[in-house]
């Protein structure tokens, strides 16, 4: 490896963290000023009904979940929802991480049932605009990988 290739790979790894972070700070907050949609179901009929405050749909799903057809299959028509209406995608791995940072139990309580954490947007009606250092991070982070031809980046949640 040359010098350059190992700097390039430092660099890559410190965006990648900078970018997780961004992210587990953006759903804290979102989650915080009410601005999280969590659930499949719930996501569709947000965007259905007001796409334009959409501006971030995450899409998790941990490896062993990978051949989830139906869950594929909402993710394939999400996505392209969102492509038509150029709102930013990301796709996620770490489940567990995921529901640390929204506070929901590790293992479910009684008869409640975990809430749907494979798709999650963040909304900002044009109203009330809401500013958020994670977003801009996120934004930045889903143009840059645009211009390299990769439309769906792809970030992994560490547990700590």
């Amino acid at each position: 490896m040359t010098l350059e290739e190992v700097v390039a790979c430092d660099n890559a790894a410190q965006k990648m963290q900078t970018v997780t972070a961004a992210v587990e700070e953006l759903l804290v907050a979102a989650q915080r000023h009410d601005r999280l949609t969590v659930g499949v179901y719930e996501s569709a009929k947000l965007m259905n009904v007001d796409p334009d405050s959409v501006v971030l749909c995450l899409l998790a799903i941990d490896e062993e979940e990978e051949d989830d057809i139906a869950l594929q299959i909402h993710f394939t028509l999400i996505q392209s929802f969102c492509c038509d209406n150029d709102i930013d995608i990301v796709r996620v791995s770490g489940m567990q991480r995921l529901a640390e940072l929204l506070g929901e139990p590790t293992e479910p309580q009684g008869t409640a049932e975990a809430r749907d954490l494979h798709c999650l947007l963040v909304t900002n009606p044009h109203a009330d605009a809401w500013k958020s250092h994670g977003l801009v991070e996120v934004a930045s982070y889903c143009e840059e990988s645009r211009g390299n031809n990769q439309w769906v980046p792809y970030i992994s949640l560490r547990e700590r």
